[in-house]
């Protein structure tokens, strides 16, 4: 991508009350989040949204091995849904919550859609603050292009990645606008500003990363 587009859309971000922080890779993204971020924050509670970046930073390893912070788990191979709920609900009350987004604006907007909405809803309120892992391929033009963008490819792509989801997108590969009970595409959020300022704080990787 342009680097005149990820200055821009930095720049935006920023006027935008958003704190953000540039990494070259997801390992730069970690030392970041540790050293410059972390310890500012010193959380005693994190929990965070299912983000395929978020992971390559391999953070939430580092974080598992922390003593002194208590880890909201909130999916999980072994959890029923009924725990899934509650602990997405205690995820509200994070003191850090930790997420990607599923596209940000060159006019430093961030645009997501969620199934349940507890991802969509830790980025908006609840958690004292935010931090959001962001490759550059999340860049787009505007508000049209950030939702055409999540329902032609990330929406589909995400019905691939987990397993018992019967929805039409997963053979076409595009949104059919389907009434699907597994439908996973229910809330729409545009997130113009952080409040207060700085609440959410961006690692914006320079590099194409997740959905």
């Amino acid at each position: 991508m342009d680097i005149s587009i990820i200055e821009g859309t930095i720049k935006v971000l920023k006027n935008n009350n958003f704190e953000v922080f540039s990494a070259s890779d997801p390992e730069e993204a970690r030392t970041i989040f540790l050293n410059e971020i972390y310890t500012q924050l010193q959380p005693a509670t994190v929990s965070w949204g299912d983000s395929q970046t978020l992971q390559s930073t391999h953070v939430l390893d580092d974080l598992e091995k922390n003593p002194e912070v208590a880890l909201i788990r909130t999916f999980g191979a072994g959890m029923s849904r009924t725990q899934k709920v509650y602990w997405r609900r205690q995820a509200l009350l994070a003191d850090l919550f930790l997420a990607g987004t599923n596209a940000v604006t060159q006019k430093g907007q961030l645009v997501n859609l969620d199934m349940i909405g507890n991802r969509v809803g830790g980025i908006t309120f609840g958690p004292k603050n935010v931090v959001l892992f962001i490759g550059v391929n999340k860049i787009v033009p505007d508000i049209e292009a950030a939702m055409q963008r999540i329902r032609t490819w990330t929406a589909p792509q995400n019905i691939l990645r987990h397993q018992g989801f019967n929805t039409p997108c997963r053979k076409t590969g595009t949104c059919m606008d389907c009434r699907s009970p597994h439908r996973i595409c229910n809330t729409w959020t545009i997130t113009e500003k952080s409040w207060p300022a700085g609440r959410i704080k961006i690692i914006l990787i320079h590099q194409e990363l997740g959905l």
